[in-house]
């Protein structure tokens, strides 16, 4: 599973080193000229670049005719098509709308209020693009006998677990899983080839704040957008924090067979 991890620019080139390939959020090329100028040069270098419609962080995805003018700007291998969070048919509304001619693979997010609904998106799209993404964050998923994280986490894994068991996951289509709850989801689904890749801050964001994942991961997630500290100067032991995290990481991810 490839990794993607969204980090303070003073140690970009560092995380590069320990990463699969960059993730940029769209809505911080209008005002962070060095955020965009950073993403080209790793462009230029033949790194692998997901470019996300900032959904997450602006709550609704960013403006369509910007959105496509950046994307002729960086030239970016993937990215994601724009869609509503929690919403099937406005996400699919969104995604027949989306008519520009631009460079890049395509990657849609199937999007639902309830498992039926992401399911019925999940098929309108998966044969429609180059690669399907499922996000973590669904208050569905929450389950209210456990923590709200450890419930996302859960949440997701009981998805992708009965999409299997129905023969609805579509193999020959590459799956990416967008953020993460508790980094420790991800050594669930160990053996399953389809899911391709995930993007997360996780690992950045609670090395920054002195927080070392453990064997078993986390219990619970500080709760911090990158998007704000993108400028942040980042030494010392925070760093060590963050380059141990995203080791670990990527051992859950490879079911403890990386190094």
């Amino acid at each position: 599973m490839k990794t993607y991890h969204e980090s303070p620019l003073s140690i970009f080139k560092g995380v590069q080193q320990v990463t699969d390939g960059d993730y940029a959020l769209v809505h911080l090329f209008e005002t962070n000229k060095e955020y965009f100028q950073t993403f080209k040069d790793a462009v230029n270098s033949g790194r692998d670049v997901i470019l996300d419609n900032s959904l997450f962080e602006l709550g609704e995805s960013f403006d369509p005719q910007r959105y496509a003018y950046w994307i002729e700007e960086l030239i970016p291998t993937w990215y994601i098509i724009p869609d509503t969070l929690g919403d099937g048919p406005d996400t699919i509304r969104k995604f027949n709308e989306w008519d520009y001619d631009v460079p890049g693979k395509k990657i849609a997010v199937a999007q639902g209020k309830n498992r039926e609904e992401l399911i019925e998106c999940y098929n309108y799209l998966v044969d429609k693009v180059d690669m399907i993404a499922i996000s973590f964050g669904n208050e569905w998923f929450i389950d209210k006998n456990v923590s709200k994280y450890h419930g996302y986490m859960n949440g997701r894994i009981s998805l992708i677990k009965y999409m299997v068991e129905n023969n609805i996951i579509n193999h020959n289509v590459p799956h990416h899983l967008l953020g993460c709850g508790l980094p420790q989801e991800f050594k669930a689904y160990k053996g399953m080839d389809f899911i391709r890749s995930v993007d997360t801050s996780n690992p950045v964001i609670h090395g920054m704040k002195g927080i070392r994942y453990s064997d078993s991961g986390l219990e619970s997630k500080e709760s911090m957008l990158m998007a704000d500290h993108m400028d942040e100067t980042v030494t010392g032991d925070k760093l060590n924090d963050i380059m141990y995290n995203i080791i670990k990481f990527r051992k859950f991810c490879y079911g403890g067979n990386f190094s």
